[in-house]
């Protein structure tokens, strides 16, 4: 495809995603949206970890109220359904890590965009506002399902009822994000942070997804024989062997991804 809202380039192992209308704020269109579903998988294949941030100053503004006509004859349903949906199960499902470099503003449809990732990284010059019902809408693009597990129900009523903005230091502190790096080092704590998961078992960080994420609708009993089966998985992997001898010998280890 070739991307006229986005940017992605591979390096090294690490997928750099770019959300790239900077004038707008990177706001999300149509277009963007497709655009985004396809380079998550096209990375997915060609790299060891995709990193997703936003051009200029800003994350990602959320949707783009230009785009699509007027508030009259949008349908907010289908526009969910048919682009947001795609976008958004690509980056869930996708098998290898997911850093979102929140470089920014990160508002509304475009704060969740990075909660879909499996890790928040944020500037601390970013913040976070779940900014519709500033315009009479409710929290779209996963933030009702993502942020109440972070955040806990009361910390996500909040957030959405008052639209307040939430720094990056707060988010950190509520558990929304992993961590914040200085603004003046960003781009090279994201690169650190992206080499090392690239660098790593590749295979092993897909089932920790699934571990974690069925952690959420699991029993106790149901959780083990999850942890089982999937460490039985990973028990088969050249990266595990490679680990155990390193670990023998007193190295580092070289994983492959196998």
């Amino acid at each position: 495809m070739d991307y006229q809202t986005i940017t992605l380039k591979t390096q090294n192992d690490i997928a750099t995603l770019v959300l790239n209308r900077p004038a707008v704020m990177n706001a999300l269109n149509s277009q963007m949206r497709v655009e985004i579903a396809h380079a998550v998988k096209a990375a997915e294949a060609q790299a060891r970890v995709l990193v997703m941030t936003g051009a200029g100053k800003s994350f990602c503004s959320g949707q783009d109220l230009a785009d699509g006509g007027n508030a009259a004859t949008l349908d907010l349903e289908a526009t969910l359904r048919d682009e947001y949906v795609p976008m958004l199960k690509a980056i869930f499902d996708c098998r290898i890590p997911t850093i979102a470099a929140v470089n920014g503003p990160a508002a509304g449809a475009g704060a969740n965009l990075a909660l879909a990732c499996d890790v928040v990284i944020a500037s601390d010059a970013a913040y976070f506002v779940q900014a519709f019902t500033r315009i009479g809408l409710i929290p779209d693009a996963g933030g009702t399902y993502w942020l109440p597990r972070q955040v806990g129900a009361a910390r996500a009523m909040g957030a959405a009822l008052f639209a307040d903005k939430i720094s990056a230091a707060q988010a950190c502190d509520w558990g929304m994000i992993y961590e914040i790096a200085p603004d003046a080092d960003f781009t090279a704590h994201i690169a650190a942070r992206a080499g090392q998961l690239a660098q790593g078992p590749t295979l092993a960080y897909h089932q920790v997804k699934q571990a974690i994420r069925g952690s959420f609708e699991n029993s106790l009993d149901e959780q083990l024989a999850l942890e089982a089966k999937l460490q039985g998985r990973c028990g088969e992997t050249a990266d595990f062997r490679e680990g155990v001898s390193a670990f023998l010998e007193k190295r580092k280890p070289v994983y492959h991804g196998r």
